[in-house]
């Protein structure tokens, strides 16, 4: 590719992929994650940033790439919330039955705890049940999603960073794209602009009136 001929910006003027940046552009997929559904937001991230160059094909594909990787961090940051629930339902049901337990009946009851907790992540009958009794001591699903916070707060930080730093490079990246196209018809425009706006030599004004 690199020594051969580019196509031309029309031929490159397309939403999908030319086949000479498909090595570049290999989905970065974790286990888990849909092939189909990464193609189809990079589809749609071409068709709207809608590249002409290979400088722009280049860009457009670290767009879809970072535009994934939002997407994951996301999902992960739910499903941080979703583990660390169970957490809180396990700590708040500790408060509850491990109360006035006899010291050698703790580890009986402690793993009792444990189970029950399980038993709401996977079993609907068990999580309604759990949930109302706990409400009837005064731990609601407002106390529950604040115990939640509470305990995933410093890796709810790192995936807020992660999210803040692929989101602006993501900006910068479409930023570069429209001042590669910007750049393309700059000097013309500049030139334009100089004459139009150019300040007046008085000089050169004076002696056109003394003419």
């Amino acid at each position: 590719m690199m020594n051969g001929p580019f196509p031309t910006a029309h031929q490159l003027t397309a939403t999908a992929l030319p086949v000479e940046f498909e090595a570049l552009a290999a989905p970065p997929l974790l286990p888990g994650e849909s092939l189909e559904h990464y193609q189809m937001l990079q589809q749609a991230i071409f068709a709207d940033l809608a590249p002409r160059s290979v400088i722009e094909w280049l860009l457009a594909i670290d767009v879809a790439e970072l535009s994934w990787e939002i997407q994951r961090y996301r999902l992960l940051r739910h499903k941080l919330l979703e583990t660390y629930r169970q957490k809180a339902i396990e700590a708040a049901l500790r408060r509850i039955d491990l109360l006035g337990i006899a010291p050698e009946c703790q580890g009986e009851a402690e793993y009792y705890t444990l189970q029950n907790a399980l038993s709401w992540r996977i079993d609907p009958v068990a999580t309604t049940e759990i949930d109302t009794r706990l409400a009837s001591y005064g731990f609601d699903q407002h106390a529950i999603s604040t115990e939640v916070y509470v305990q995933v707060r410093e890796m709810f930080v790192l995936f807020e960073g992660l999210l803040i730093a692929a989101q602006t490079k993501r900006m910068l990246l479409v930023r570069e794209i429209r001042n590669q196209r910007l750049g393309g018809v700059a000097p013309a425009a500049l030139t334009q602009l100089d004459e139009k706006h150019r300040p007046a030599c008085t000089q050169c004004s004076g002696h056109a009136a003394t003419e």
